[in-house]
């Protein structure tokens, strides 16, 4: 029986808003370049399906773990879609990891509320396993709901992230749970639901875009079905 629901942030509670896409297109419009979200999109949801790999080739082995790190891959990351949309202009990466590095960048999908509340109401405890930087913890608590998690572990606060087990292991061991009844929902298969199983946990995958139909674990797309599917895990 599942006593506690671990989340991942980015892209499972939270998302640039209005989209990633969008930010990246106003940003290079203010800085006179002409662009389109709709081209956008392809290519930054190309480069970000594997950010270890993307890490790998940026020479990073721990993005979150401090702000030289973080800018160094993200950086990375954005030059890389500019080159693929034909854009070369210098400092445009820059410019992009200072819109997507402020809180006020982000907002919570309208679904992770209700959901939130839902599960709460429902009995179950609630915790956050998020591979970010240290700031994440304050902007939950501007979105007024970092009150809601039991257990919080986030990788720029703990010095480990994913796809590493022992930040699902920390999580378990904080919650005080057999992991067997702990589940963890995220939008990555092998950041979020390959290390939650490694560590015991079961796991859900939200594919909000339906980009990844051969997961092979439960499914959802969006946190709306998941109240729902629980009692059948």
């Amino acid at each position: 029986m599942i006593e506690i629901v671990f989340f991942d942030a980015g892209e499972t509670l939270l998302r640039p808003y209005p989209s990633f896409p969008v930010l990246f297109e106003r940003t290079l419009r203010a800085h006179g370049v002409d662009v389109d979200a709709a081209d956008v999109e392809p290519v930054l949801y190309g480069r970000v399906r594997d950010l270890v790999a993307v890490a790998r080739e940026a020479g990073v082995t721990n993005p979150t773990l401090s702000e030289d790190a973080s800018r160094a891959l993200w950086t990375h990351l954005y030059r890389r879609c500019l080159d693929d949309l034909g854009v070369r202009r210098d400092g445009l990466a820059d410019e992009l990891y200072a819109v997507f590095s402020s809180s006020s960048s982000y907002r919570l999908f309208d679904d992770a509320l209700p959901a939130l509340r839902r599960l709460a109401s429902d009995g179950y405890r609630l915790g956050l396993v998020s591979n970010f930087e240290g700031w994440l913890e304050e902007m939950l608590v501007e979105m007024e709901v970092g009150h809601l998690f039991d257990v919080t572990v986030i990788s720029g606060l703990e010095g480990v992230e994913k796809p590493d087990v022992r930040i699902f292991e920390l999580a378990v061991e904080r919650a005080g749970i057999d992991p067997a009844a702990g589940l963890h929902v995220g939008d990555l298969p092998a950041m979020d639901v390959e290390p939650a199983r490694a560590a015991g946990l079961n796991a859900v995958l939200i594919d909000r875009h339906g980009r990844h139909p051969d997961a092979g674990c439960p499914t959802i797309s969006s946190l709306e079905e998941l109240p729902g599917l629980l009692p059948n895990l």
